[in-house]
């Protein structure tokens, strides 16, 4: 290499520094917070192919490629209607949610997501998790939107996602999702005006299925392997965690537990936050 003409110097060190560019572009996005639309592979990596949205992928619009992932199907085999009726059935008669949340309205929207759920140890615990901060959030499927509508929930320092006028984006759907900066994205994902039209979540509910998937896919996913509690954190844990408040904490590990046990799995380690 020592003696080597000085074109093929040349052309070697424009390689290199090609090389050394582009190895440089990953790395500057390996903690994620990747644009909508984009994965987050299981080595820390933004992109759109199955190397990113495949097996291991953490968030975005993530898709099941093989029998490592928790995804793959069969979540209508394991969300079956005693499972799901049998939470919704807790509601009072009167709740609103009542004639609104269906277990088609769900599996239709879960088909929109394959990394979610499956058959498998993991993805039953997936489902279990869902289910869990589901039922605590909702009352049972009790609530559509929450019932102080008074808190508008508008970051107004946000400018990507700026709020519109006269619109509030206090919690909708089965996960509560609010603000701007969450509407904003989730709509333009599913396929909905979030900003200008935030209160669609509360009218068709596969849409709000579709949302709080977005939101779980997008913010939860990828926190499944480190246990239960990590899934508290992602979800509520600046209210929650830490000691700040254990009973409603602990209210989410209990449902958690107890759809495990009906699902058929170990609860894992790591329940609390």
């Amino acid at each position: 290499m020592a003696n080597a003409p000085p074109r093929i110097l040349a052309v070697l060190g424009a390689l290199g520094l090609a090389l050394l560019c582009a190895a440089a572009v990953p790395a500057a996005a390996q903690n994620c917070g990747c644009q909508a639309g984009y994965c987050c592979s299981k080595f820390g990596y933004c992109g759109t192919t199955d190397d990113y949205c495949g097996d291991g992928c953490q968030s975005g619009p993530c898709r099941s490629s093989g029998s490592s992932s928790s995804g793959g199907g069969n979540v209508g085999s394991v969300v079956t209607d005693a499972f799901f009726n049998g939470i919704k059935n807790q509601a009072a008669s009167g709740c609103e949610g009542k004639n609104f949340y269906t277990r088609s309205a769900f599996l239709s929207a879960a088909n929109s997501y394959k990394s979610f759920g499956g058959g498998s140890v993991a993805g039953k615990r997936e489902i279990a998790a869902f289910f869990a901060h589901v039922t605590h959030e909702t009352g049972h499927f009790c609530y559509i939107s929450e019932i102080n509508k008074n808190n508008a929930y508008c970051d107004s320092s946000n400018k990507q996602w700026p709020c519109a006028a006269g619109q509030k984006y206090y919690g909708r759907g089965p996960l509560q999702i609010s603000w701007n900066y969450n509407y904003g994205p989730a709509g333009k994902a599913i396929g909905f005006n979030g900003l200008a039209n935030p209160n669609k979540v509360a009218q068709d509910a596969v849409i709000a299925f579709k949302t709080a998937l977005w939101y779980w896919t997008n913010n939860v996913h990828g926190v499944m392997s480190q246990g239960f509690g990590a899934t508290i954190r992602a979800i509520n844990g600046a209210l929650e965690c830490n000691g700040k408040n254990t009973a409603q904490m602990n209210a989410r590990v209990g449902y958690y537990k107890q759809y495990c046990r009906q699902l058929g799995v170990d609860p894992g380690p790591n329940l609390t936050c």
